[in-house]
C-alpha cells in the first residue's frame, strides 16, 4: 500500500499473499471493490489452479479465497460490487481456449468459468457494469461478455486487414497437434516484421461506453471498436509495445503503458494524437490506474530478474513524473484503495 502526497510517495505497508511457500503463487491482479471495503488479489501462478483473494481494505486479513483457472490475471469488481470477473491467462501446456471466472463477491464463490479463447488478458466492465470486456493474446480477439446472463455476447477479430465483429462466441479453433503456449516475454519480445496479428493484451471501455480501446502489443497500435456498430473506428499508432491501458473518467485521455520502450503515453481520446511520453523509473513497464479527479496517473513497472519494481505517479496536467516509490520485483497490479483529503 502506498500513500501519496504533496510532499512525499512512500510505501506505507506491505503484505504476504499466498498459499505455500514453495509454491509460486505471486499476485498478479489487485482490484478495489466499489466504496473502497474490500480489496481482491489474484495469485497467478499456484498449482494446479491460480486464486482469487478477499481482504478488508487496510487491515491485510485474508477474509476468504477461491481456486480459479490457470494463471487468473487481471481483476475488476462489477460496479454494483456483487461479481469479481477475472480472466484465466493460463500460458501453461497447449494454445487451447481459456476463461473468464466469475465470483460472487459475498459468498466468495465461484459462479461460471466462461470459455472465450486463448490467453485472455486484460477484465473491464462499462460503466453500467452490464458489459465486460476482454483480449485473447494468442486468438487476437476481443470479447464481450453480457455481465447479466453470464455467456458471451460477442467477438471482434481485431488482426489488421481482416477485422471483423461476430455474434456469440469465438470459434474453438484449438493449437495444432504439438503446439505450446509460449507467453513470449508476456508482451516483451519484438515480433518479426512480417508478422501483421495485433496480439492483443488489454481491452479498456472509453467513460461513456460507447467504444473499447484495444492495445495491440505486437503492432504497437490501439484499436478503437464502436460498440453500438460493432466495427473499428480508428487505428492509433503507439509507442513500442503497448500493454495495458486506463481512460480519464471525463473520457478526454488514454493512459497507455508502452512494455518495450519503457514509458507511458498520454493521448488525447478527441485527436488522438500523443500528448506525451513520460519514461518509467524501471524496465517493464506493466499496470496503470488513474486517480478520481483525474489528475494523476499511477504506474507500476516490473523490473528485471530480482531488480525492485517501481510505481511512478505522473501529473496528467504537467506530463511530469512527480513521485516514485520502489517496490518488490514484478510489481503488476494496481488500483486506487481511498483518496483523502489533508486537514
Amino acid at each position: 500500500i502506498i500513500r501519496f502526497g504533496p510532499d512525499t510517495t512512500v510505501v506505507e505497508s506491505q503484505f504476504t499473499i499466498g498459499m505455500s511457500i514453495t509454491d509460486p503463487d505471486g499476485p498478479h491482479g489487485v482490484a478495489v471493490a466499489p466504496g473502497g471495503g474490500d480489496m481482491y488479489i489474484t495469485t497467478a501462478h499456484g498449482l494446479p489452479g491460480g486464486s482469487l483473494w478477499r481482504l478488508r481494505a487496510g487491515q491485510q486479513v485474508p477474509e476468504g479465497h477461491v481456486i480459479l483457472g490457470a494463471f487468473p490475471a487481471t481483476v475488476q469488481v462489477s460496479p454494483n460490487g456483487w461479481y469479481a470477473f477475472a480472466v484465466n491467462f493460463n500460458f501453461y501446456g497447449d494454445m487451447v481456449p481459456s476463461s473468464v471466472s466469475v465470483v460472487s463477491t459475498k459468498e466468495m464463490v465461484e459462479l461460471a468459468r466462461i470459455v472465450t479463447c486463448a490467453m485472455p488478458h486484460g477484465s473491464r466492465f462499462n460503466p453500467s457494469g452490464t458489459r465486460h470486456y476482454s483480449a485473447c493474446m494468442m486468438d487476437d480477439m476481443l470479447v464481450e461478455i453480457d455481465a447479466e446472463l453470464l455467456k458471451v455476447a460477442r467477438h471482434f477479430s481485431v488482426t489488421a486487414g481482416s477485422e471483423k465483429g461476430m455474434d456469440g462466441p469465438p470459434p474453438q479453433r484449438g493449437a495444432p497437434a504439438g503446439a505450446m503456449a509460449s507467453h513470449g516475454g508476456h508482451g516483451m519480445d519484438a515480433p518479426d516484421p512480417s508478422d501483421k496479428s495485433c496480439s492483443p493484451t488489454w481491452a479498456q471501455p472509453s467513460a461513456d461506453g460507447a467504444r473499447v480501446y484495444v492495445a495491440c502489443n505486437k503492432s504497437n497500435e490501439i484499436v478503437e471498436v464502436d460498440v453500438a456498430a460493432w466495427k473499428v473506428a480508428r487505428r492509433l499508432r503507439t509507442r513500442d509495445g503497448v500493454y495495458n491501458l486506463a481512460v480519464t473518467r471525463d473520457g478526454t485521455k488514454l493512459i497507455a503503458t508502452n512494455k518495450r520502450d519503457q514509458s507511458v503515453s498520454v493521448i488525447d481520446l478527441r485527436s488522438g494524437t500523443e500528448l506525451a511520453r513520460v519514461p518509467t523509473s524501471r524496465r517493464v513497464v506493466h499496470g496503470v490506474v488513474v486517480s478520481p479527479d483525474d489528475r494523476y496517473a499511477f504506474v507500476t513497472s516490473e523490473g528485471v530478474g530480482s531488480e525492485q519494481g517501481s510505481v511512478d505517479v505522473i501529473d496528467l496536467a504537467s506530463f511530469a513524473k512527480v513521485g516514485t516509490a520502489f517496490v518488490g520485483p514484478q510489481a503488476g497490479g494496481i488500483d486506487v484503495l481511498k483518496v483523502t483529503t489533508p486537514r
